[in-house]
Protein backbone atom coordinates (compact mmCIF):
# COMPACT_ATOMS: atom_id res chain seq x y z
CA UNK A 1 0.00 0.00 0.00
CA UNK A 2 1.08 3.60 -0.57
CA UNK A 3 1.20 6.21 2.19
CA UNK A 4 1.21 10.00 1.95
CA UNK A 5 3.25 11.63 4.74
CA UNK A 6 2.86 15.29 5.76
CA UNK A 7 4.57 17.55 8.29
CA UNK A 8 2.21 19.85 10.20
CA UNK A 9 3.97 22.69 12.02
CA UNK A 10 2.92 26.17 13.09
CA UNK A 11 3.04 28.69 15.94
CA UNK A 12 -0.47 27.58 16.93
CA UNK A 13 -2.66 24.63 16.01
CA UNK A 14 -6.15 23.67 17.20
CA UNK A 15 -7.62 20.22 16.67
CA UNK A 16 -10.96 19.96 18.44
CA UNK A 17 -13.02 16.76 18.36
CA UNK A 18 -15.83 17.69 20.73
CA UNK A 19 -15.91 21.44 21.45
CA UNK A 20 -19.16 23.32 21.85
CA UNK A 21 -20.44 26.73 22.91
CA UNK A 22 -18.07 29.05 24.81
CA UNK A 23 -15.16 26.66 25.38
CA UNK A 24 -13.23 25.52 22.30
CA UNK A 25 -10.79 22.82 23.33
CA UNK A 26 -8.03 21.19 21.33
CA UNK A 27 -6.78 17.63 21.26
CA UNK A 28 -3.04 17.06 21.63
CA UNK A 29 -2.75 15.74 18.05
CA UNK A 30 -4.42 16.41 14.70
CA UNK A 31 -7.88 14.88 14.30
CA UNK A 32 -8.98 12.89 11.28
CA UNK A 33 -11.77 15.36 10.57
CA UNK A 34 -9.33 18.29 10.73
CA UNK A 35 -6.86 16.71 8.32
CA UNK A 36 -9.60 15.67 5.88
CA UNK A 37 -10.89 19.25 6.05
CA UNK A 38 -7.41 20.47 5.13
CA UNK A 39 -7.29 18.09 2.16
CA UNK A 40 -10.77 19.17 1.06
CA UNK A 41 -9.65 22.82 1.14
CA UNK A 42 -6.61 21.98 -0.98
CA UNK A 43 -8.91 20.33 -3.53
CA UNK A 44 -11.28 23.30 -3.58
CA UNK A 45 -14.27 21.48 -2.08
CA UNK A 46 -17.02 23.57 -0.51
CA UNK A 47 -18.42 22.64 2.89
CA UNK A 48 -21.58 21.36 1.22
CA UNK A 49 -19.69 19.17 -1.28
CA UNK A 50 -19.52 15.39 -0.69
CA UNK A 51 -16.19 14.19 0.68
CA UNK A 52 -16.19 11.25 -1.72
CA UNK A 53 -12.93 9.28 -1.77
CA UNK A 54 -11.40 11.20 1.14
CA UNK A 55 -13.48 9.01 3.44
CA UNK A 56 -11.48 5.95 2.35
CA UNK A 57 -8.20 7.25 3.78
CA UNK A 58 -6.62 5.33 6.65
CA UNK A 59 -5.23 7.90 9.08
CA UNK A 60 -2.27 7.98 11.46
CA UNK A 61 -0.35 10.70 13.28
CA UNK A 62 2.92 10.86 15.23
CA UNK A 63 3.59 13.58 17.81
CA UNK A 64 7.16 14.71 17.11
CA UNK A 65 7.02 17.87 19.22
CA UNK A 66 4.02 18.19 21.56
CA UNK A 67 4.49 21.89 22.24
CA UNK A 68 2.51 23.62 24.98
CA UNK A 69 -1.19 24.09 25.70
CA UNK A 70 -2.20 27.75 25.24
CA UNK A 71 -5.47 29.30 26.43
CA UNK A 72 -6.88 32.40 24.72
CA UNK A 73 -9.62 34.41 26.42
CA UNK A 74 -11.86 36.20 23.90
CA UNK A 75 -14.53 38.86 24.15
CA UNK A 76 -16.81 40.17 21.40
CA UNK A 77 -19.51 42.78 20.87
CA UNK A 78 -22.07 43.39 18.16
CA UNK A 79 -21.15 45.76 15.34
CA UNK A 80 -22.98 48.70 16.93
CA UNK A 81 -21.28 48.01 20.26
CA UNK A 82 -24.55 47.77 22.10
CA UNK A 83 -24.63 44.08 22.99
CA UNK A 84 -21.88 41.95 24.48
CA UNK A 85 -21.48 38.45 23.11
CA UNK A 86 -20.73 35.44 25.34
CA UNK A 87 -17.18 35.25 26.65
CA UNK A 88 -15.22 32.36 25.20
CA UNK A 89 -12.08 30.37 25.87
CA UNK A 90 -10.09 28.92 22.97
CA UNK A 91 -7.29 26.43 23.44
CA UNK A 92 -4.34 25.86 21.11
CA UNK A 93 -1.19 23.77 20.83
CA UNK A 94 1.74 26.18 20.57
CA UNK A 95 5.01 25.22 18.81
CA UNK A 96 3.84 21.67 18.06
CA UNK A 97 5.04 19.51 15.15
CA UNK A 98 3.40 16.36 13.80
CA UNK A 99 3.88 13.74 11.10
CA UNK A 100 0.57 12.72 9.51
CA UNK A 101 0.32 9.51 7.47
CA UNK A 102 -2.54 8.70 5.08
CA UNK A 103 -2.82 5.24 3.52
CA UNK A 104 -4.81 4.65 0.32
CA UNK A 105 -4.62 3.84 -3.36
CA UNK A 106 -1.61 5.49 -5.02
CA UNK A 107 -3.68 7.32 -7.65
CA UNK A 108 -5.73 9.04 -4.94
CA UNK A 109 -2.63 10.02 -2.97
CA UNK A 110 -0.90 11.39 -6.07
CA UNK A 111 -3.90 13.64 -6.69
CA UNK A 112 -3.68 14.87 -3.08
CA UNK A 113 0.02 15.66 -3.47
CA UNK A 114 -0.82 17.84 -6.49
CA UNK A 115 -3.61 19.58 -4.57
CA UNK A 116 -1.43 20.27 -1.53
CA UNK A 117 1.31 21.78 -3.69
CA UNK A 118 -1.19 24.11 -5.41
CA UNK A 119 -4.14 24.43 -2.99
CA UNK A 120 -7.36 26.09 -4.15
CA UNK A 121 -8.25 27.45 -0.70
CA UNK A 122 -5.82 28.52 2.06
CA UNK A 123 -4.67 25.70 4.33
CA UNK A 124 -4.88 25.97 8.10
CA UNK A 125 -4.11 23.73 11.05
CA UNK A 126 -7.52 23.14 12.57
CA UNK A 127 -8.74 26.77 12.72
CA UNK A 128 -8.51 29.60 10.22
CA UNK A 129 -6.33 31.58 12.62
CA UNK A 130 -3.69 28.81 12.50
CA UNK A 131 -1.80 28.80 9.18
CA UNK A 132 1.16 26.43 8.78
CA UNK A 133 4.57 28.01 9.29
CA UNK A 134 6.23 25.95 6.55
CA UNK A 135 5.29 23.77 3.56
CA UNK A 136 3.56 20.50 4.42
CA UNK A 137 6.19 18.66 2.34
CA UNK A 138 3.88 15.96 0.92
CA UNK A 139 5.83 12.78 0.12
CA UNK A 140 4.78 9.30 -0.95
CA UNK A 141 6.12 6.15 0.71
CA UNK A 142 5.68 2.55 -0.46
CA UNK A 143 5.07 0.91 2.90
CA UNK A 144 2.34 0.18 5.42
CA UNK A 145 1.10 3.07 7.53
CA UNK A 146 2.67 1.58 10.67
CA UNK A 147 6.08 1.38 9.01
CA UNK A 148 5.91 4.96 7.76
CA UNK A 149 5.19 6.20 11.28
CA UNK A 150 8.29 4.31 12.43
CA UNK A 151 10.61 5.32 9.59
CA UNK A 152 9.81 8.99 8.98
CA UNK A 153 12.65 11.25 10.25
CA UNK A 154 12.02 12.99 13.56
CA UNK A 155 10.64 16.45 12.72
CA UNK A 156 11.28 18.19 16.05
CA UNK A 157 13.00 21.57 15.81
CA UNK A 158 16.66 21.83 16.77
CA UNK A 159 15.87 23.99 19.82
CA UNK A 160 13.40 21.34 21.06
CA UNK A 161 15.93 18.54 20.63
CA UNK A 162 18.54 20.55 22.54
CA UNK A 163 16.05 21.05 25.38
CA UNK A 164 15.74 17.27 25.73
CA UNK A 165 19.51 17.11 26.27
CA UNK A 166 19.96 13.63 24.83
CA UNK A 167 17.28 11.98 26.99
CA UNK A 168 15.49 8.92 25.52
CA UNK A 169 12.38 9.96 23.62
CA UNK A 170 9.14 8.05 23.10
CA UNK A 171 7.14 9.53 20.22
CA UNK A 172 3.39 9.05 20.75
CA UNK A 173 1.29 7.88 17.81
CA UNK A 174 -2.39 7.27 16.98
CA UNK A 175 -3.82 5.45 13.98
CA UNK A 176 -7.06 4.04 12.62
CA UNK A 177 -8.15 0.54 13.57
CA UNK A 178 -6.94 -2.08 16.00
CA UNK A 179 -3.58 -3.83 16.08
CA UNK A 180 -0.64 -2.06 14.49
CA UNK A 181 2.01 -4.58 15.51
CA UNK A 182 5.42 -3.80 13.99
CA UNK A 183 9.02 -3.91 15.23
CA UNK A 184 9.91 -0.55 16.75
CA UNK A 185 6.31 0.31 17.60
CA UNK A 186 4.77 -0.33 21.04
CA UNK A 187 0.97 -0.44 21.24
CA UNK A 188 -0.49 0.72 24.56
CA UNK A 189 -4.20 0.34 23.89
CA UNK A 190 -7.23 1.36 21.87
CA UNK A 191 -9.99 3.92 22.28
CA UNK A 192 -12.83 5.45 20.28
CA UNK A 193 -13.00 8.98 18.94
CA UNK A 194 -15.82 10.82 17.21
CA UNK A 195 -13.92 12.58 14.42
CA UNK A 196 -14.77 10.50 11.36
CA UNK A 197 -16.30 13.15 9.08
CA UNK A 198 -19.44 12.37 7.09
CA UNK A 199 -20.39 15.91 6.10
CA UNK A 200 -19.01 19.42 6.77
CA UNK A 201 -22.28 21.07 5.67
CA UNK A 202 -22.98 23.82 8.27
CA UNK A 203 -26.67 22.85 8.19
CA UNK A 204 -26.00 19.15 8.65
CA UNK A 205 -22.57 18.41 10.15
CA UNK A 206 -22.09 14.69 10.71
CA UNK A 207 -19.28 12.79 12.44
CA UNK A 208 -18.94 9.10 13.14
CA UNK A 209 -16.97 7.10 15.69
CA UNK A 210 -13.73 5.32 14.83
CA UNK A 211 -11.43 2.96 16.70
CA UNK A 212 -8.01 4.43 17.44
CA UNK A 213 -4.86 2.49 18.34
CA UNK A 214 -2.36 4.47 20.39
CA UNK A 215 1.16 3.82 21.62
CA UNK A 216 4.76 4.99 21.41
CA UNK A 217 7.78 4.69 19.12
CA UNK A 218 11.02 4.65 21.17
CA UNK A 219 13.41 6.97 19.35
CA UNK A 220 16.49 5.24 20.79
CA UNK A 221 15.28 1.74 19.88
CA UNK A 222 14.95 1.65 16.14
CA UNK A 223 12.98 4.87 15.87
CA UNK A 224 13.48 7.47 13.15
CA UNK A 225 16.62 9.65 13.12
CA UNK A 226 16.31 13.38 13.59
CA UNK A 227 16.14 15.63 10.57
CA UNK A 228 19.27 17.67 9.93
CA UNK A 229 17.52 20.89 10.89
CA UNK A 230 15.18 23.48 9.44
CA UNK A 231 16.47 25.88 6.83
CA UNK A 232 14.67 28.75 8.56
CA UNK A 233 14.10 28.57 12.30
CA UNK A 234 13.21 32.05 13.62
CA UNK A 235 12.68 30.94 17.24
CA UNK A 236 16.40 30.14 17.54
CA UNK A 237 17.13 33.87 17.57
CA UNK A 238 15.05 34.27 20.74
CA UNK A 239 17.05 31.80 22.84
Amino acid sequence: MTVLALTLAGPMQAWGSGSRFATRATDDAPTKSGVIGLLAAARGLRRTDPLEDLLSLRFGVRIDQPGELLRDFQTARTLDGGTSMPLSYRYYRADARYVVALEADRALLESLVDALRSPVFPLYLGRRSCPPSEPLAPRLREAALEQVLIDEPWQAAAWWRRKLDGDPVDLEFRMDGEGGAAPGLRVLGTSTQRDEPRSFDPQNRQYGWRTVTHGVIPLRAGGPPAVAGLAHEPMTELE
